[in-house]
């Protein structure tokens, strides 16, 4: 099973809209993401979103990209402050290829718990528009995979790869 783990788009301030849509950067940054993701011939089964609007938006442009079979669907359980152990316990009963898309501090604590078995470690370090995959072996184990940032894509549609 591959896991990819996705903090949500930049957002707009809440002093500017309360709702805290994806600002037009965020937009910019998930969609070069997503189009990434889409020439890896990512086989992907559902992509699970967070109830907050920022997350949503996030996930429908991953949706645009890969097509998942099962489509996007909101659930409880990924809101920034939750208690990453609510998806430890759903993952266990899971098999197929997932995206679920959050926030922080969540998604660190989620992936530290999954990795080395305490949600304080603090194991990955997220980007807004980022994604993080993981693997769960035979024997439920899981490991690190690699990471895509919107930093990283960007050189492929913008040419500053040769600069590095």
């Amino acid at each position: 099973m591959y896991l990819y783990l996705v903090q949500h788009g930049a957002a707009k301030r809440e002093e500017e809209d309360p709702s805290r849509p994806l600002s037009p950067q965020g937009l910019l940054d998930i969609t070069r993401v997503a189009s990434s993701l889409s020439k890896l011939d990512i086989r992907v089964d559902d992509i699970i979103h967070s109830t907050k609007l920022r997350a949503r938006q996030t996930a429908e442009v991953l949706y645009e990209y890969l097509k998942p079979m099962k489509g996007i669907s909101e659930k409880d359980g990924l809101s920034p402050l939750e208690n990453p152990e609510i998806w430890q316990e759903k993952l266990t009963g899971l098999s197929h290829n997932l995206f679920l898309v959050g926030h922080l501090p969540h998604l660190a604590r989620l992936s530290s718990l999954l990795l080395c078995g305490d949600a304080e470690k603090n194991i990955i370090t997220f980007q807004m528009a980022g994604v993080v995959c993981l693997k769960r072996n035979e024997s439920g184990m899981w490991s690190l995979q690699w990471m895509i940032t919107p930093q990283t894509v960007a050189g492929e549609t913008a040419g500053a790869c040769d600069s590095l």
